[in-house]
């Protein structure tokens, strides 16, 4: 536990630049205080003590503002940056050294029982305002774009871009820079591509 505690709050500093040092982190950051709290609450939770598991989780969201449920399986090294909006549900999993900013939702799409929510793979990150909804899997290393809505799986070493999400592939490496913003956007290229086709179509026509 002391360990993964660590590399929250090592992850702390590493995804946001603002932060000046562990200590500041560990007292004043919601997001990582949310994810201190659910760790706590997901010992509870596993020991089959649920009310106080979710009394704790409950707490935690008046407190910070993300709502994580217990039951939600989360790795080592999870930074919430700006903390604010973020909801997790109950069957939901989460690798080691992911990044979620605000406003971000890993949800179900209906009362179905069983696995109804989202599983991360390792180093995901998830931009403002993404909705991640469904039991399927985000593979290692993808990003999700700001705002994106993401309803099926996303590979490894990609980007899901839009509404409904899109896939971009990015060389197949994991990229080192937090951009959430600047991608690919696959629809304005396919759209690009059929009006390279039709002038060149045009151009033929012309000259019959």
């Amino acid at each position: 536990m002391f360990e993964t505690i660590k590399a929250d709050l090592q992850a702390a500093m590493d995804g946001d630049p603002a932060a000046r040092n562990k200590f500041e982190v560990f007292l004043l950051y919601s997001g990582y205080k949310a994810v201190r709290k659910y760790r706590r609450a997901h010992w509870f939770y596993q020991h089959n003590m649920k009310l106080i598991a979710r009394f704790l989780s409950q707490r935690a969201r008046h407190k910070t503002g993300v709502e994580i449920h217990p039951g939600a399986t989360i790795g080592k090294g999870l930074f919430i940056d700006h903390g604010m909006g973020v909801v997790i549900g109950e069957t939901t999993v989460i690798g080691d050294y992911c990044l979620i900013y605000q406003n971000v939702t890993l949800g179900g799409t209906g009362k179905e029982h069983g696995k109804r929510h989202p599983t991360l793979g390792n180093h995901v990150l998830v931009g403002s305002g993404a909705k991640v909804l469904g039991p399927f899997k985000v593979g290692d290393n993808a990003r999700i774009a700001a705002g994106a809505v993401v309803l099926n799986e996303i590979p490894a070493n990609c980007t899901a871009v839009g509404v409904p999400a899109h896939i971009v592939r990015i060389n197949g490496i994991r990229p080192e820079t937090l951009d959430q913003i600047h991608y690919s956007d696959p629809v304005a290229q396919e759209l690009c591509r059929l009006r390279n086709e039709i002038n060149l179509l045009r151009k033929e026509l012309e000259k019959k």
